[in-house]
């Protein structure tokens, strides 16, 4: 087995030696039952101190790949890979996209599943203390310096990055959805819909992490083709007007929405309009359906499972840094609430 360790490499050397047996067991040069070399045969080959060799091997005892016997050694237990799913927060369209996840992975998979809730200090120690912990990591980052050297710390090769556009690194695997040109789009085509109410709201809560940008396309939209128009950013003591059409980045307005239009006797579909940002379950049974601009979350899911399995489409591939670069369609579901 060889396992290339370099003095070089920006990659600490336990983690080489984890990432290189934990390859060599996933490929199966390294079988169930095979003998690995002792800390001090393996110190002295490949010039390695016996605390880098024992953290190694204490990492991949924990990840299930490998197994010790007093007196006997160290062995190969079985090719159990735990892959760290690490997302923003718990909503309905994310579950969408875990059960599509982990549906599609084999039995020899387990998923641990951490949120960060955009909280920088937590997710920086979430994957602080990760590292050399899992096989692969599925991650939904944010914006913020911290989070960008907190994820250059994880190998490249291991990293998916999932659902928003906005990256802090161009070089990471990354599978995504369009905020900008793909929201324009499905503005577009629900013009005739839209054109029905006299006025556009675009309902943007101030607690929201949805990317900015939707917020200037929004506005080109209304301005391009002659609406009355307002952005909310205060959903406290909302009112919904007759002749609106509201448009909501929010399940939570969602739900204040509805209710105040059935306290007005508010005809959804004629007095007023809902166009709602990510499909869930739900959506389209709630008031004979709720239209929705959503990318795919189960497809998002499924290309994520087949990254980890190692079975991704080259043809996804950016050419130049051999990265996965692939960006889910976001699309326009028109239901009576429009």
């Amino acid at each position: 087995m060889d396992l290339n360790i370099s003095s070089k490499s920006e990659v600490p050397k336990y983690q080489q030696l984890v990432d290189a047996i934990g390859h060599a067991i996933a490929k199966n040069t390294l079988s169930v039952g095979m003998r690995l070399p002792s800390v001090n045969e393996l110190s002295k080959k490949e010039n390695l101190s016996r605390d880098t060799i024992v953290k190694a091997y204490e990492l991949l005892k924990e990840q299930g790949m490998i197994d010790s016997v007093p007196a006997k050694g160290y062995f190969v237990s079985g090719n159990t890979k735990k892959v760290l799913l690490f997302l923003d927060t718990l909503k309905a369209y994310k579950e969408v996209l875990y059960h599509a996840f982990v549906g599609n992975l084999p039995e020899n998979f387990i998923v641990e599943v951490q949120f960060h809730h955009y909280h920088v200090e937590n997710f920086k120690n979430i994957v602080e203390s990760s590292l050399g912990k899992y096989y692969k990591y599925v991650i939904m980052p944010f914006d913020d310096p911290k989070v960008t050297a907190a994820l250059k710390k994880l190998p490249e090769e291991r990293l998916l990055l999932i659902d928003s556009g906005n990256y802090p690194n161009a070089q990471n695997h990354r599978i995504y959805q369009d905020f900008a040109q793909s929201f324009n789009d499905c503005l577009e085509k629900a013009l005739q819909p839209l054109k029905k109410y006299q006025k556009l709201c675009f309902v943007y809560p101030k607690h929201t992490h949805h990317p900015k940008i939707s917020l200037s396309i929004f506005e080109k939209f209304a301005v391009d083709n002659d609406f009355e128009h307002q952005i909310i950013y205060d959903i406290k003591d909302f009112k919904p007007s007759k002749n609106t059409a509201y448009i909501s980045v929010s399940d939570q307005f969602l739900g204040i929405l509805l209710e105040e239009a059935k306290k007005q006797n508010l005809d959804i579909g004629k007095d007023i309009g809902i166009l709602s940002y990510n499909e869930t379950p739900m959506k389209k049974f709630i008031y004979k359906g709720i239209s929705v601009i959503s990318t795919d979350f189960k497809k998002m899911g499924e290309k994520g499972a087949e990254f980890v399995c190692g079975s991704q489409d080259m043809s996804f591939k950016d050419l130049e840094n051999q990265k996965l670069n692939l960006k889910i369609p976001t699309q326009l579901i028109l239901r009576d609430s429009l």
